[in-house]
């Protein structure tokens, strides 16, 4: 078992987040975030990973997400990703209503269906840049001139 400067009881828990301690009973209950260690008499012991989880799951209830909606995000990261086993402690997530965000290698998914929220413009650009050069090459290899677009005309009242 771990030392004391390595672990936290559960009465340090609960002072160190400002929750209850029937609700981190539960939290470990339900599944939601458990303690790492246990003592040889079966108590709890909380490590610094540990917290940050309790702290993230905290975080993300208090911008109103369901307890239920993050234990079907942590179990839909585990399988998304099963290099992270501990979602809520090895993830950047953030709440958008009741739709939870992971952030990992500088992209944003939903974390239930793992759909991409964010793309980086720049490399996106990059892309339609490749892309406009092999599309105009056999315009220019036929004579064909490219089609440009009217500007839109401001209007003034």
């Amino acid at each position: 078992m771990a030392t004391g400067a390595e672990s936290f009881r559960t009465g340090d828990v609960v002072q160190i987040l400002g929750i209850s301690r029937r609700q981190l009973q539960y939290w470990a209950q339900t599944g939601l975030a458990a303690p790492s260690l246990q003592t040889p008499g079966g108590h709890g012991r909380y490590t610094f990973e540990d917290l940050v989880a309790l702290k993230a799951a905290k975080r993300l209830i208090d911008a109103g997400v369901s307890v239920q909606r993050i234990r079907a995000s942590i179990s839909a990261l585990k399988k998304l990703l099963p290099n992270v086993s501990r979602p809520l402690a090895e993830l950047v997530l953030v709440a958008t209503g009741d739709v939870v965000l992971a952030f990992r290698d500088g992209i944003a998914f939903e974390a239930v269906s793992g759909q991409e929220w964010v793309f980086e413009v720049a490399r996106f650009q990059r892309e339609v840049e490749a892309w406009r050069r092999s599309a105009l090459a056999p315009r220019r290899a036929s004579g064909m001139q490219p089609v440009r677009r009217a500007r839109a005309r401001s209007r003034t009242a």
